[in-house]
């Protein structure tokens, strides 16, 4: 397990119990001091690698053990994209007033795609 170097990039992943969604942040590593490091959004790691609930390495925050960081990945950025559009969808649902032609057309489309499987 190794320490942290500049330039390293790191996520954060947040869940406000198990019915949210996945809440991904991002950052850099652009300092480094003797024991700690530095992300561009000012959060500070401890720059010694421990086992987190998320991934076999986490780095935690510096006077907040139990928040993790960790290395990125290309399969969590895909993750990141694959939550961020789903929350995305539920905002846009959640705030969306529909008049009933537009209730009307997905309805039709619905259960036009739902007939099609059917056959």
């Amino acid at each position: 397990m190794n320490e942290l170097q500049i330039g390293d990039k790191m996520y954060n992943v947040k869940q406000q119990g198990f019915d949210d969604f996945m809440r991904f942040s991002f950052s850099e590593v652009v300092e480094l001091t003797k024991t700690l490091a530095v992300l561009k959004n000012g959060v500070k790691l401890v720059n010694q690698p421990k086992t987190s609930f998320i991934e076999p390495i986490g780095y935690s925050v510096n006077r907040d053990r139990k928040t993790h960081w960790h290395l990125m990945t290309l399969e969590i950025i895909r993750k990141a994209q694959i939550e961020n559009e789903k929350i995305a969808i539920h905002d846009w649902f959640e705030n969306k007033e529909f008049s009933f032609e537009e209730k009307r057309i997905v309805f039709k489309q619905l259960n036009q795609d739902k007939t099609k499987q059917d056959k």
